[in-house]
């Protein structure tokens, strides 16, 4: 059972997603005012649901204030499917879209997609130089600091780190790490790529590199 935030304005939205989450044994906290949600104890949701149109504060604004306090997935409730909202929304780090009106079979499936993999067994770390991922704490660290990587970055840098050198297509990314079903194209991987190489790169580190017209690789 999972502990899920599911922030919407609308009522009705939010019995919907107890309703069908509380049927997949989850425990879902609804929060129709977002204003609230950045006072919130956020390290005890495994995963925050969060509508973007919202008045007085958007869920885009709402994730770029709770998303450096919050390391779990983070996926977009919405209507709003225009590519320049979608660039935007990963930009802040969220980690997936669910659009609506969404069906319960497809909310369950991505909710459960996501959980799980923040909760694969991982029994040892990688470690190039001063770069070293933690694959039990599912944490990237150089010389010793951690990155503040979001859960997506990290699966990133995982997956690239698990085949040093070989090149992935930003498809195999995609498909890989959030799901053959995700609504997530090519430029939101390259979005997820960027933001966590200019976080390696303000921790001293350029690990990942770009091989134009191909893909990213990790650089031995």
């Amino acid at each position: 059972m999972a502990r899920i935030l599911a922030i919407d304005d609308e009522r009705a939205i939010l019995d919907a997603l107890r309703r069908v989450l509380g049927r997949a044994g989850h425990e879902v906290c609804a929060q129709n005012d977002p204003q609230q949600v950045p006072a919130m104890d956020l390290a005890r949701f495994d995963l925050i649901l969060c509508d973007v149109m919202m008045p007085a504060l958007d869920g885009f604004e709402l994730v770029r204030r709770i998303r450096p306090v919050f390391d779990g997935p983070i996926v977009f409730l919405t209507a709003k499917v225009a590519e320049e909202d979608a660039i935007c929304g990963y930009g802040l780090g969220a980690d997936d879209y669910v659009r609506k009106p969404f069906g319960a079979a497809e909310l369950r499936a991505k909710v459960d997609a996501h959980l799980r993999r923040e909760r694969r067994p991982r029994a040892h770390a990688l470690a190039f130089g001063d770069v070293r991922l933690d694959l039990g704490a599912r944490t990237l660290s150089v010389a010793d600091t951690v990155v503040p990587l979001t859960p997506t970055e990290y699966a990133i840098c995982e997956l690239l780190a698990r085949r040093p050198g070989q090149v992935m297509s930003r498809s195999q990314i995609r498909e890989t790490v959030l799901g053959w079903d995700s609504d997530a194209d090519d430029t939101a991987i390259s979005m997820q790529v960027s933001r966590a190489r200019k976080k390696l790169a303000a921790a001293g580190a350029d690990p990942i590199a770009t091989v134009w017209g191909m893909g990213y690789k990790w650089q031995l």
